[in-house]
């Protein structure tokens, strides 16, 4: 199977090249990549420009900065990447991030996940952080979940759903649509891929406002957002923060923000969130 994989790229000079290096060095070489250099101020540029120059599977688009609309900057990039190329002369369709290192066999075990697996519709590995010395699971998400660094899409699956959503929580819509249509979100554990970037820091901790635009965003509606709010406040123990999520979420309702997906998609999600609550409090 060939694989087309569209890396968005800001200012990584240091850690891209570990990513390329581990693309280059997999067993499995049916690849197309093409890398966004996605206004960079640093030497990313001339990075892509070397690994362009001596393999023909490398390719680049080189943009001005892209606005920074919330969660919508990685998927604005990839999108970029992915208008230069023919979709139907491949596979399966991945994204990316520019910091990570994968097993040499990480292509191969993904192209044969789909090959025998036809439902299988976005396939990825677990993530792993660097962590006083030791490369640990990085654990902020179940193990069931593809991590946004890391997606692989059958082609096929990935035009049903309409490709990915410039919003906050893109990485999460896109588990949630496919599934609806019937395709299965698939994590090989066996996969280990490292983030480089992050060196031990708790990277899980968001701000408030980013959980109450991220529940807006996401279509959830008031019950299951608060539900939801109050989960992210007990993780802390603070009233507080559940006040400024809820606070964040109702001035994004009262602007009336421009959602990115359909509402036939948010309803899927409420119905997603709903069955997940049942099955945690209810045991239905």
């Amino acid at each position: 199977m060939k694989f087309l994989i569209i890396i968005p790229a800001h200012n990584e000079e240091k850690n891209l090249p570990f990513t390329l290096d581990s693309l280059q060095a997999q067993s499995h070489g049916g690849f197309k990549i093409v890398v966004v250099n996605d206004g960079s101020t640093d030497q990313t540029s001339e990075v892509i420009k070397n690994y362009v120059q001596n393999d023909s599977r490398f390719e680049t688009v080189n943009l001005q900065k892209s606005a920074h609309q919330p969660g919508s900057k990685v998927v604005a990039a990839f999108k970029k990447g992915l208008e230069t190329q023919n979709i139907h002369d491949f596979d399966i369709i991945c994204k990316f991030d520019s910091d990570i290192i994968l097993p040499e066999n990480y292509l191969q075990k993904i192209s044969e996940s789909f090959l025998n697996n036809k439902d299988y519709g976005l396939v990825g590995g677990l993530l792993f952080i660097e962590k006083n010395g030791e490369w640990i699971y990085e654990g902020n998400s179940n193990k069931n979940h593809v991590r946004g660094p890391m997606k692989a899409y059958r082609k096929e699956c990935f035009i049903e759903m309409g490709g990915l959503r410039e919003t906050l929580g893109w990485d999460n819509l896109d588990a949630i649509i496919l599934k609806s249509l019937g395709w299965k979100e698939v994590v090989l554990p066996e996969l280990h891929v490292k983030l480089i970037k992050v060196k031990g820091a708790d990277y899980t901790i968001k701000p408030a406002d980013y959980y109450g635009r991220y529940f807006y965003f996401m279509g959830l509606n008031r019950f299951l957002t608060y539900v939801a709010s109050a989960k992210e406040a007990s993780k802390i123990k603070s009233p507080s923060f559940l006040i400024q999520i809820i606070k964040a979420y109702e001035n994004c309702r009262s602007q009336k923000l421009e959602l990115k997906i359909s509402r036939k998609e948010q309803l899927i999600v409420n119905q997603q969130r709903w069955e997940q609550f049942k099955n945690k409090w209810f045991k239905i």
